[in-house]
């Protein structure tokens, strides 16, 4: 092996130009795509000439039996109709599986990293010099509490008929 060979270890430089890739891929979905399309193709126009065409021109061609021309519309419409059922389908299974504004899966989950109950107030760590405490995660109630300030008893309402 020479030093300035390009895959010498002490020569870290790739070789310029970069060597083409090793030819592996396959040239298999060109070809189903090809058939995919050209078939596709064929009959899309079959529909056109059945939908369109007249019945002298089809029986001079040698078909004999062929479909009711209602189908014609009737099947784009159809499948319109499942296609815009589907959105609506999945549209309705999300709203049916997500929980409810109460539901405490909308404020945590599983994954929520609390401090243990047997642990006294780990949230006062910061408060010590040169603290770092351990990191968790800030229950609800408390976010509330630091926000909104302590839970009050609400007001008593004037008895009606009573101006204020």
């Amino acid at each position: 092996m020479l030093q300035n060979d390009p895959t010498s270890p002490v020569s870290p430089l790739a070789a310029y130009p970069p060597l083409p890739p090793a030819e592996s891929r396959t040239r298999a979905p060109e070809f189903y795509g090809f058939v995919a399309w050209s078939s596709s193709s064929l009959l899309f126009v079959l529909y056109l000439l059945w939908a369109l065409l007249p019945d002298s021109y089809l029986l001079r061609l040698g078909i004999s039996w062929y479909p009711n021309r209602e189908w014609a519309v009737l099947l784009p419409a159809y499948s319109i109709v499942l296609v815009l059922l589907t959105y609506f389908t999945y549209f309705a299974l999300a709203l049916a599986h997500t929980p409810a504004f109460s539901h405490i899966s909308t404020i945590t989950d599983s994954r929520a990293h609390l401090p243990p109950p047997d642990v006294p107030s780990p949230y006062l760590a910061h408060a010590h010099p040169n603290a770092i405490p351990e990191m968790y995660d800030i229950p609800i109630g408390l976010v509330n509490r630091v926000i909104y300030g302590p839970r009050t008893p609400p007001a008593e309402l004037p008895p009606a008929g009573r101006p204020h």
